[in-house]
């Protein structure tokens, strides 16, 4: 490997260590929902408000996210997201009233999307060669998982180990001890990454100089907005996105519909996590060799399914099966994942353009941040519980493969009519 491409991949490993550890804390639900809700004191409803607050916060900043990237070094948009991030997280720690709750969701929301989320999304893309977006994406979600895996297995240790000591020194096991511990981990890996960011992570000199640019590039600006395929990028990612919603609930399913224990759910949700950096890299070296849109409609096409089986087996089915359908559907989340926005190679925009384009196609495609914890709402209180809002996600997955497709067959007719990366 010669010295520029080291240097790329070096670049690339520390913008992967920063995405893998500022948004599981956000999302601690995946694996202690239950516990979320007991030491709390709230209900679901209250945290799934929770989270349409945290979407609300996440669709605002979106596009502007997208201008701030253009502007700024995304070494200090980083570490700035990064340490921020991790105060809520102490904040989080002290079991505040849910009113507070709703503050530092909203403090998680600005500061892991507005200073974050383009930011990052435009130092892959620009670190890629074009025949090397596929893999970069995928690398940087399935390393973003691996990081996310790690921290998970440690935050389980940390949740048994209290559970079993308050068990054995009071014989009464103390959730609030343990969820405590796995928060206060997850801030400080926060703060000590933020850190990592300042120190080694170089410059971004083009960032720091559109500081003193003030000329907005309008006409390029208007081909973002003009471009078919930024909307049907939009939509694949709007269909992806909330399918992959579900891994948030799978959690509460195993736990309050299959009566598995904390410990074990926690468990096996970490085991989920470590699909993401299967799913997500080999998601992106197959897009490399057998097209973006094909892995990213077949993936919707598979975890659909999963969700399906999740919700037509009977209860009464060995709690094996449901393991390996949740673990199965954790490959396939995490290819859709790894892939849809290696899609945005193929909607051939400027680079000076990237960092808006990524702002405006997040700005639709995250919208399930704020539906998904109300579809949740209307699938619990009036229509079955986990089986109706699997269900209905699986068909929003079975539209996504047919945008997919109809996006493979639309940039195939527009090739050479769109300008290309310069």
């Amino acid at each position: 490997m010669d010295k520029e491409k080291l240097k790329r991949y070096f670049q690339l490993m520390l913008v992967v260590v920063a995405a893998g550890s500022i948004y599981p804390l956000i999302y601690l639900r995946t694996g202690y929902q239950e516990t979320i809700l007991q030491v709390f004191g709230i209900e679901l409803s209250q945290l799934n408000n929770l989270y349409t607050a945290l979407g609300f916060t996440f669709v605002i900043g979106y596009f502007p996210s997208g201008w701030i990237s253009d502007k700024f070094s995304a070494k200090w948009l980083l570490t700035l997201s990064l340490f921020f991030t991790s105060l809520g997280g102490f904040w989080f720690a002290q079991i505040p009233s849910y009113s507070s709750m709703v503050v530092i969701f909203v403090i998680w929301g600005f500061f892991s999307v507005f200073t974050f989320w383009s930011a990052h999304m435009k130092m892959v893309k620009l670190l890629s060669t074009p025949a090397e977006e596929g893999r970069f994406f995928g690398i940087l979600d399935g390393g973003r998982g691996l990081i996310e895996a790690i921290l998970a297995a440690i935050a389980v240790i940390i949740f048994a180990t209290i559970m079993a000591r308050t068990g054995g020194e009071a014989g009464r096991e103390d959730p609030r001890a343990a969820l405590q511990g796995v928060i206060y981990m997850y801030a400080i890996a926060l703060f000590v990454v933020a850190v990592l960011i300042a120190i080694f992570v170089k410059e971004d000199k083009e960032g720091a100089k559109a500081i003193v640019r003030e000329k907005v590039q309008i006409k390029g600006n208007i081909q973002v907005f003009k471009n078919k395929l930024v909307y049907l990028v939009g939509a694949i990612i709007f269909m992806g996105y909330f399918v992959t919603w579900a891994q948030f609930f799978m959690g509460g399913f195993l736990e309050s519909s299959i009566g598995v224990s904390a410990v074990s759910v926690a468990t096996v949700m970490m085991v989920f996590l470590w699909m993401r950096p299967i799913g997500g890299m080999l998601g992106g070296f197959l897009a490399d060799k057998i097209g973006k849109s094909t892995v990213v409609g077949g993936s919707m096409a598979l975890a659909s399914i999963c969700l399906i089986l999740l919700a037509i087996i009977p209860r009464t089915a060995n709690v094996g099966i449901f393991f390996v359908i949740v673990v199965a559907a954790g490959i396939f989340i995490f290819c859709i994942r790894g892939t849809y926005w290696s899609l945005l190679g193929d909607v051939r925009v400027d680079n000076k353009n990237i960092g808006l384009t990524i702002g405006y196609i997040s700005l639709f495609g995250y919208l399930p941040d704020i539906l998904a914890p109300q579809m949740s709402n209307l699938a619990f209180g009036a229509m079955g519980g986990h089986n109706a809002y699997f269900i209905m996600t699986a068909i929003l997955g079975i539209i996504g493969v047919f945008i997919c497709f109809f996006f493979k067959k639309v940039s195939k007719k527009t090739d050479g009519e769109l300008p290309v990366n310069n």
